[in-house]
């Protein structure tokens, strides 16, 4: 199968294109013996693909697994920190990378494949999809918090955080259960904001990464994505949401 380098480094599971990309400008990889050139294209089947040396094997078929995080495993091939990966909760299945990564002490939805196409559109910014959150904290933040957070407010560091929707959902005696959503965000965002504010998170736990929610999974089960729930993680929101309004104003004769 002739493809781009940059796609054929992505099917074998090293990530995204732009991964890809960045492999080949560090002079990493090589075809048939020679240096791999930018936008060049390959035969799977036939081309002698090498990253650092090492020949690259190319699955027949992509994987995608959807995993319920629990607290206390790094969202990493490799265990780290005394922690495990989340590879050691999904044995015999390779290549494998997450699409999205989740700190070592959050939970809930995460998304494995070797497909680096679907890693790519879940992790960029411009292709819009949502991700939704469920934050426990110690206690209920005030409309003005609430009113900060929403906006994107500065942090400690001097950043400015991404702005986010944010609602309550509910009290109980374990604290205040919110509502997070966010387009984009850096690493430990929602736990930063919180601490700013002299909020203290006791549970995170994401739900939903565009129109695909979290179900039906005990934490640190796992289960194959079915070919429809592949097909809404790859749409475009962006692109579905100018489609639907275009079809809506399409006149019905």
């Amino acid at each position: 199968m002739k493809v781009r380098l940059q796609k054929a480094l992505a099917l074998a599971g090293l990530g995204s294109r732009r991964r890809g990309e960045v492999l080949i400008r560090e002079q990493r990889v090589s075809v048939n013996g020679r240096p791999a050139e930018l936008g060049m294209r390959v035969d799977t089947d036939k081309d002698h693909i090498q990253v650092d040396g090492e020949r690259l094997r190319f699955p027949g078929k992509p994987h995608y697994i959807v995993l319920n995080k629990p607290a206390g495993v790094v969202t990493s091939l490799k265990p780290q920190g005394g922690m495990p990966g989340v590879l050691d909760l999904i044995p015999g299945v390779s290549p494998l990378h997450p699409a999205g990564r989740l700190d070592a002490d959050s939970e809930g939805l995460l998304v494995l494949t070797s497909d680096g196409d679907l890693t790519f559109k879940l992790t960029h910014p411009r292709f819009g999809h949502e991700k939704e959150y469920r934050v426990l904290l110690n206690r209920r933040p005030g409309k003005d918090e609430i009113q900060r957070w929403s906006t994107g407010m500065m942090l400690p560091d001097g950043a400015k955080a991404s702005p986010a929707r944010v609602s309550i959902l509910s009290d109980g005696p374990e604290g205040i259960w919110l509502r997070v959503i966010m387009h984009e965000g850096r690493n430990r965002q929602i736990r930063e904001t919180a601490r700013a504010m002299g909020l203290q998170v006791r549970r995170i736990v994401r739900t939903r990464i565009g129109s695909f929610r979290l179900h039906g999974l005990e934490p640190g089960e796992w289960r194959r994505l079915r070919p429809d729930e592949v097909a809404l993680l790859l749409e475009n929101p962006e692109g579905a949401q100018r489609k639907r309004r275009r079809e809506r104003r399409i006149p019905q004769g």
